[in-house]
């Protein structure tokens, strides 16, 4: 089998703005292909990170082997408090998404987008002057919600039950 081969670090920008056009073709297999490599050069590359999170949720839904943990697990090398808030929540809002496409019952939906909110509210508190991403992203959570019936708390008591077969939003 061959070997990947390695980018240098002076190609980096290029290749994180060919991994956003790649997301923009909507072919996130591409740009997440692009964001690993651009990390094997840059091992701490906050935009490729990024880029990378936002590719895979991008293929939630589209490609089994891509999960809601796979996107959690870049997380923890997000160097900021508020990014790893934010993006922890726009994780939830998209699996969430799935889970309404997918015809999955209102209530685990219903519990990801809660999950989002509490995201999206934990980075308003943190976020720098002047941007308000979390704001929107929440405030479209609830017109999400609000324009769908089927998303309700559970019927028995409010809350969230996993299945076994759907991944539980995190606690």
């Amino acid at each position: 089998m061959s070997e990947l081969k390695p980018i240098s670090k002076e190609a980096i920008p290029r290749a994180i703005a060919k991994a956003e056009r790649y997301r923009l073709l909507n072919e996130p297999w591409e740009a997440e292909s692009i964001c690993r490599d651009v990390l094997g050069a840059d091992p701490g590359n906050q935009e490729a990170l990024v880029m990378l999170l936002l590719s895979l949720t991008d293929q939630f839904g589209r490609r089994q082997a891509v999960s809601v943990n796979h996107a959690r697990e870049i997380l923890p090398q997000l160097r900021g408090e508020y990014e790893r808030f934010y993006y922890a929540g726009v994780i939830c809002e998209r699996w969430g998404k799935v889970q309404v496409r997918s015809g999955t019952p209102g209530h685990i939906a219903y519990a990801w987008f809660r999950e989002a909110m509490e995201f999206f509210e934990k980075a308003t508190a943190l976020s720098p002057p002047l941007n308000e991403d979390a704001i929107l992203r929440w405030n479209a959570c609830v017109r999400l919600m609000k324009g769908n019936t089927a998303l309700k708390p559970n019927p028995a008591d409010g809350t969230y039950e996993p299945s076994h077969d759907d991944e539980a939003p995190p606690r």
